[in-house]
This record gives C-alpha cells, sequence and structure tokens, in this order.
C-alpha cells in the first residue's frame, strides 16, 4: 500500500457483498508508465491533490504498480445481452481499487481500465490501448460538459509497453470514476448464477447506494421500487442523448448502469447529418443500436432487468410479470416525456401545445431528407440565422419557419427568454468525430497532446457559444460517411 497524501480515502463496500459477484485481484505492474493527463477540477471534486497526483507516487497508482491506502481491489462479475446473446461476463480488464469518499461524504468507484489479467478476461490479455482511452477520456468529459449523467476520466497513463491487436500499439491505464459499476448484466449475474439470498443483498446494496429514500416511499416492494427507478434514470438518460445525437454504439445489457449513468465508451459517437438510422460501431453490422433504435433498446434492456428482479417482486410469478409489465410499460411514456420537453426548449417553447409534436416530427424528417447537421442546424435557430441553411433548401421549410416563429411568439415568455432557453439546450460545440480523431493521431502518432487539450477546452462549455468554439463547429468534407468507430479492446 503506498500513502501518497494525495487526499485517498477509500472504503470497499462493494467487496462486503457474497464472494461470488467478485474476484479479488490486483493490477499487472507495467514497465514504464508515465502521466499524459489529469483531470484536476474532477480531482478537485473527489478531495484529490492534483500536484501529488502527478508525482512518482501517483503515477505508479494510475498505472497498477501500487495501490493507495486502504484500497481492497477487485474485478466485479457480471453476465450481459451482447447484440441479443446471453454471456458470462466480468471485468476482463478493469480492477476497481475501491470506493472514494469525498469531503461532502458522496462514493465513487475508482476503477483502472488496462490494468491486466483477471478471472473474467476470457482469453485476453487485459490491456488497452492509448487511442481508445484517450478517446473515453474525450467523450465521457464532453457528455459532462453538455450535462449528461456519465462516468468520468481521472487520468490516463502509458505504460511503456506494447500491445497487440492487428498492429503493435502503444499501452495505457485509464482510471475511471463511476457512481457504482452495477450494471443491468450484474443482476443477471446474480440471477443466473447466485442464490436468491445474494440477488437480494445485491437488491439492497443498489438500493442503499443509489436510492436510499426508497425505505420510506413505499412500504415493503422495495424491489419494484428499484425497478421503476432505474427505469426512470434511463429514459431520463437516453432522452438527453436523443436530443444531442449521441450514439452509444453497444447498448448492451452489461454496458446499462443502475445509476443511469452513460458507461463504457467504446464505438460512440456523435451524428453529424441528421439521420435516425445513424450507426458508426463497426460490428453493428444490423443497426441494432443505431441512433433511433435506442430508446426501444432501453426498454428490452430494462426487461432484462425485470427479468433478473421477478423472484423478489412478488412470490406469485405472474404477479411479479404484471408488477414488472406495468413499469416497462410506463418506461416508454417517461422517455418520451423528457424527449419533448427537450425538443420544446430547443425550439425555446417554454410552454406545451398539442401540436408541438407534429412540428418537431415536421423538422427531423425535413433535417433527414436535406442531410442537416443535427447540431448546426438547431444553433442556427437559435440565433434566427436561416439563410444558407441546407434545411432552407427544402420545399416545406418556409411554411414550417413560419408556424414555429408564430407559436414561438404566441406563449407568453418573451423573445429573449424563449433565446436564453435555446441557448442553454442548443450546444454551440460536440466532439465531432474528425475532431476527435485529429486529436487522438497527434497523440498517439506524435505524441503531442496539445490538440486533445484544444478540444476538451472548446468542449467543456458547450453553452458559450464563444468565438473560440466557432471552429470546432466546422463540418468535415464528408458528414458521416464511411466513418466506423470500434470497441478498443
Amino acid at each position: 500500500m503506498t500513502n501518497t497524501k494525495a487526499g485517498w480515502n477509500f472504503d470497499n463496500s462493494y467487496a462486503r457483498l457474497p464472494d461470488n459477484l467478485f474476484a479479488k485481484v490486483s493490477p499487472t505492474e507495467v514497465e514504464d508508465p508515465a502521466i499524459v493527463v489529469v483531470n484536476e477540477p474532477l480531482a478537485a471534486s473527489l478531495g484529490l491533490h492534483a500536484e501529488v497526483l502527478r508525482s512518482s507516487n501517483g503515477t505508479a497508482i494510475f498505472a497498477g504498480n501500487a495501490l493507495p491506502e486502504g484500497s481492497e481491489p477487485i474485478a466485479q462479475a457480471y453476465g450481459g445481452h451482447q447484440f441479443g446473446h446471453f454471456n458470462r461476463l466480468g471485468d476482463g480488464r478493469a480492477v476497481l481499487l475501491g470506493e472514494q469518499i469525498t469531503p461532502d461524504g458522496e462514493r465513487f468507484d475508482i476503477q483502472l481500465k488496462g490494468s491486466g489479467r483477471t478471472p473474467y478476461s476470457r482469453g485476453g490479455d487485459g490491456r488497452a490501448a492509448l487511442g481508445p482511452m484517450l478517446r473515453e477520456y474525450i467523450i465521457s468529459e464532453a457528455m459532462h460538459g453538455l450535462g449528461i449523467p456519465t462516468t468520468r476520466s481521472l487520468a490516463v497513463v502509458t505504460t511503456g509497453e506494447a500491445i497487440y491487436r492487428e498492429t503493435a500499439l502503444p499501452g495505457a491505464v485509464l482510471t475511471r470514476v463511476a457512481a457504482s459499476h452495477l450494471r443491468v448484466g450484474t443482476f443477471q449475474f446474480a440471477a443466473q448464477w447466485g442464490t436468491q439470498d445474494e440477488l437480494r443483498e445485491l437488491a439492497d446494496y443498489a438500493l442503499q447506494r443509489h436510492f436510499a429514500e426508497v425505505d420510506t416511499e413505499e412500504g415493503d416492494n422495495r424491489y419494484l421500487v428499484l425497478l421503476r427507478k432505474v427505469a426512470e434514470r434511463q429514459a431520463a438518460l437516453i432522452a438527453k442523448w436523443q436530443l444531442v445525437g449521441f450514439i452509444h454504439g453497444v447498448m448492451n445489457t452489461d454496458n446499462m448502469a443502475i445509476s443511469g449513468e452513460t458507461i463504457d465508451y467504446g464505438p460512440c459517437a456523435f451524428m453529424d447529418a441528421f439521420d435516425s438510422a445513424t450507426v458508426f460501431s463497426s460490428i453493428d453490422t444490423q443497426g441494432r443500436y443505431a441512433y433511433g433504435n435506442q430508446p426501444r433498446i432501453g426498454a428490452w434492456n430494462l426487461a432484462r432487468l425485470a427479468e433478473a428482479l421477478l423472484p423478489l417482486l412478488h412470490e406469485d410469478d405472474d404477479e411479479a410479470v404484471r408488477l414488472a409489465q406495468d413499469v416497462l410499460e410506463h418506461y416508454m411514456d417517461r422517455y418520451h416525456q423528457h424527449w419533448l420537453a427537450g425538443m420544446r426548449a430547443k425550439l425555446g417553447l417554454a410552454d406545451t401545445e398539442q401540436e408541438d409534436e407534429a412540428l418537431i416530427q415536421e423538422l427531423l424528417a425535413m433535417m433527414q431528407k436535406t442531410k442537416a447537421d443535427y447540431t448546426n442546424t438547431f444553433v442556427a435557430l437559435t440565433f434566427d440565422r436561416f439563410d444558407g441553411l441546407p434545411l432552407a433548401e427544402h420545399e416545406d421549410f418556409a411554411a414550417w419557419l413560419d408556424r414555429w416563429l408564430v407559436r414561438r411568439g404566441r406563449q407568453a415568455a418573451t423573445l429573449d427568454d424563449a433565446h436564453q432557453l435555446m441557448r442553454r439546450s442548443n450546444p454551440a460545440v460536440i466532439p465531432r468525430n474528425h475532431r476527435v480523431e485529429e486529436a487522438l493521431d497527434a497523440a498517439v502518432k506524435n505524441g503531442d497532446y496539445s490538440v486533445m487539450e484544444r478540444l476538451l477546452n472548446a468542449l467543456a462549455h458547450p453553452f458559450a457559444h464563444s468565438a473560440e468554439q466557432v471552429e470546432y463547429a466546422v463540418l468535415p468534407e464528408q458528414q458521416n460517411c464511411n466513418y466506423r468507430t470500434f470497441c478498443g479492446t
């Protein structure tokens, strides 16, 4: 153990759960670790001291060569439906160091990703390449800036070792911070390979960690409330994804966090040209996780969670199924409510009218037909810049624009209020795919991290609409064309 005086304040509550749910394992040491980036604002919020984290002791911890005081490292077990097929899984290249208790009393998992083999590695080397780890750092910080619940990245270190995929690549370890790493797949694992008592203990743990208010909320059926709470958080989360054009890319049940955070940034990306069928993942050849399918996949994943929880919902199987189905049916309604409220805000509508959804759907249909850029179109509407919009080429745009302006002017909110609402709801910048690739190429191929730093600065306050952000709103020459992302394993 290493006491770095960095401010580590660990507890290990997950390690007190039944042994079946995890394996005790230490990170594998690396040859020559070096700090690439430390997330200083995140460190401060965790009660950590960035200058100590950047020291040789801090570097050793981020690389897995040393453990912070109080750490009890484990790899978590879980199952998961991967593209619809159920498998026994687990942390194959990640180690949970423990849970940092912040000065405010909050609890966050501290996990090393790319830290070597575990009992769940299934033949893999347990390592990670620098490019995908930097990609997760960039995208997760962009999501945080957008106000979307997400795991975050505390640090990335290079290992001084090569890893081998199709070619030799520089190795790296990412330190991930999460409200927890409890997944739908964690409950699937407990239901499939554990006892009912273990499943109940896991559910009680999830309630205490994420929904402590449940005990006083709805009597004895605590596990039904757990399912309902998770469904509500997923409805809100996926609506936020849709509102900014984010495509997760691999919405397997092991990549769906109970906390309602976005987790596991593999083949994810943001749309340029609006198209509900957009897929970026190289392995999603059937479009299962396309942009337009994400809300329904959220429902599918929640159904798998409900199946795992059935023994806890009611002693009568039929009644348990009925209770679960009621929650699942309500999920789609709640998703739609969140999405519709968000779309109204993007159009500066502070109240509700029955025709609003038709107005929104007509806009999206025109955007898809004209291949209009999703983000920049809403920015143009925010500032009433209609000339030169690809959308303006659509034969129905002028009539739509008149209806929208009349609708916006009919509400009680002033025009200035409407513009302010739109500014808060429509980001000036997103992590454009070509900009992310530019930053990764400079870092991985040339050791130049300045491109990434500038990109991160632009993404930190996406609703600022500042002059410095303009260059990051420029589109690539070919929007979305042939762009593919990979899991980075």
